[in-house]
């Protein structure tokens, strides 16, 4: 991706989301922009207009991390947001060659024999491994059968992003699916700030832009967040709906993937669908699924 222009559109994108009055400054009149001007930043953030103005045209290569922090901190970004910046930077000026995640494709990933055993042994509740582009690399039965539009859909490529914006599934299957749709475009974001070299990403992207204009839209806000913990809803065709809690854990061996886990909260009847889905996907013809 054009490192230049996503730097540009990141930190204007920024600036325009901090009100004078969030970062303690006059409001004023007669004012032309939304959110605050660049001089604004600039004083914020100790350095001279004329370079802050160079840096917000993208020109980050060999920006000092010293820099890098008091720009964050004058555009009050969050854990996610300055890590993206972060990696920008060092995009910008090549040092992101060493830490960059190995490029692998989710076609010819195979997970480790162990790494099966250790997803086939949480009974549970739905347990995979996505990568940064969300695809779908390995799962437990559970998680196969909780994601079943998903696989179903021979175009989706086990993709959650594509599932998200081009099956009309998603709608029932996302019961909030506006955040849904919110947090797909984040972490595909994030991931592209991480992993600007990856073609299958840019592919990914190029894809759902022409044919999805809820993603073109989300896209350019260039909104990006960490997706570690959190409580989601869903719908699923066979058990109806879930309240369930999930968990994301960055595998040490793996770079660049993350293992999810979602359960449900005890005694819940959250609990009680997640077993029944689990004897629909050991027997799923003995049971009636009264969505199809």
């Amino acid at each position: 991706m054009d490192n230049q222009a996503e730097v540009r559109e990141f930190l204007t994108s920024r600036r325009a989301k901090i009100s004078p009055e969030r970062a303690g400054l006059p409001v004023g009149s007669r004012r032309r922009v939304p959110g605050l001007r660049r001089s604004e930043v600039a004083a914020l953030a100790d350095v001279s207009v004329e370079y802050y103005a160079k840096l917000e045209r993208g020109h980050l290569a060999g920006v000092s991390p010293a820099v890098l922090e008091a720009i964050a901190r004058a555009l009050q970004l969050d854990d996610a947001e300055r890590a993206h910046l972060l990696n920008l930077a060092q995009a910008a000026d090549g040092s992101d060659a060493l830490t960059r995640p190995r490029r692998r494709a989710a076609r010819t990933f195979t997970p480790h024999r162990s790494l099966q055993w250790v997803l086939d042994a949480v009974t549970a509740g739905p347990a995979f491994v996505r990568n940064g582009r969300m695809d779908l690399l390995a799962a437990n039965q559970l998680a196969r059968a909780f994601y079943d539009d998903v696989y179903a859909a021979v175009g989706n490529q086990a993709n959650l992003a594509r599932f998200n914006f081009l099956d009309p599934a998603s709608r029932r299957f996302y019961p909030d699916w506006e955040q849904a749709a919110d947090v797909a475009v984040a972490i595909l974001r994030t991931e592209a700030g991480r992993n600007p070299h990856d073609k299958e990403l840019h592919d990914l992207v190029g894809e759902l832009s022409t044919r999805s204009e809820d993603f073109r839209t989300r896209w350019g806000a260039h909104n990006v967040r960490h997706h570690g913990t959190g409580t989601k809803r869903f719908h699923h065709h066979a058990v109806g709906d879930l309240t369930l809690a999930y968990e994301g854990l960055d595998m040490a061996a793996e770079p660049g993937l993350t293992l999810t886990v979602y359960t449900a909260e005890p005694g819940s009847p959250s609990e009680e669908a997640l077993r029944l889905l689990a004897s629909w996907a050991a027997t799923p013809q003995q049971l009636t699924t009264p969505d199809r």
